[in-house]
């Protein structure tokens, strides 16, 4: 009878702790406006926004990724999404699926790495070691251009169309809130980036708006250069 009723209690107890827990877990919503030229854009969808503990705050158990391994397609001279958002330590899986060569690489902030030239059909696949963001290009595709963001903390969102975000199961405390698109410079992002606490009574984030950049600047190809011209009689195009 004794262990019964130990086994019981125990059980109430460990019932009693996960309630205790999810009821400290709060939803986080928020909402985003895309700029262009001082008016609204209509598609907000892929700002990304993430929340990393400050002072005494507990550090969230960091997010583990999970089968399959997210992939950046490349397809039609795009790369098919272009954002992802995964666990830092965690891969990407970059296939061809053109009929002609690429040559990915990143060679700017996070990732740093270049696949070389590989052909339709066949797939590459690339780590990503540490948090960070990673600008990811073609060597041979100007217009090709993706983005990743490797994470430590599982408190993150990405907006849909209407910029509307919605961050779950975080624990109260302070936390200082990063922003990112890949249309805005860093310095109106980093104008909307700032400490928040998250309380149960207080689940709002908050309106905030983003300006698009006005001016686009051409990225260089690996080696620093403006890209060569198009040569119909390179591999790296379409095949005959």
């Amino acid at each position: 009878m004794f262990r019964i009723a130990h086994c019981r209690l125990m059980v109430c107890v460990v019932l009693l702790t996960c309630v205790l827990a999810s009821a400290q877990n709060v939803e986080l919503k928020g909402k985003v406006q895309l700029t262009r030229s001082g008016r609204h854009v209509s598609d907000a969808s892929k700002v990304v926004v993430w929340l990393t503990p400050v002072g005494t705050t507990p550090a969230p158990q960091p997010p583990r990724q999970t089968s399959p391994i997210p992939q950046l397609v490349q397809k039609d001279k795009s790369f098919h999404p272009s954002l992802l958002v995964i666990p830092a330590g965690g891969q990407v899986e970059f296939p061809n699926r053109d009929l002609f060569f690429h040559n990915v690489f990143s060679l700017f902030d996070g990732k740093r790495f270049d696949l070389g030239l590989y052909e339709s059909g066949s797939t590459q696949f690339v780590r990503f070691d540490k948090p960070g963001i990673s600008f990811i290009f073609c060597n041979i595709h100007p217009q090709m251009s993706a983005v990743v963001i490797a994470l430590t903390t599982p408190y993150y969102a990405i907006s849909n169309g209407r910029g509307e975000i919605s961050l779950s199961g975080v624990l109260p405390g302070r936390y200082q809130m990063h922003v990112f698109h890949s249309s805005v410079s860093t310095d109106a992002l980093q104008a909307v980036q700032r400490e928040i606490t998250v309380t149960s009574n207080d689940n709002f984030l908050g309106n905030f708006s983003l300006p698009e950049s006005s001016l686009e600047v051409a990225h260089k190809n690996k080696y620093g250069r403006d890209y060569d011209r198009p040569d119909p009689d390179s591999p790296a195009y379409a095949r005959p």
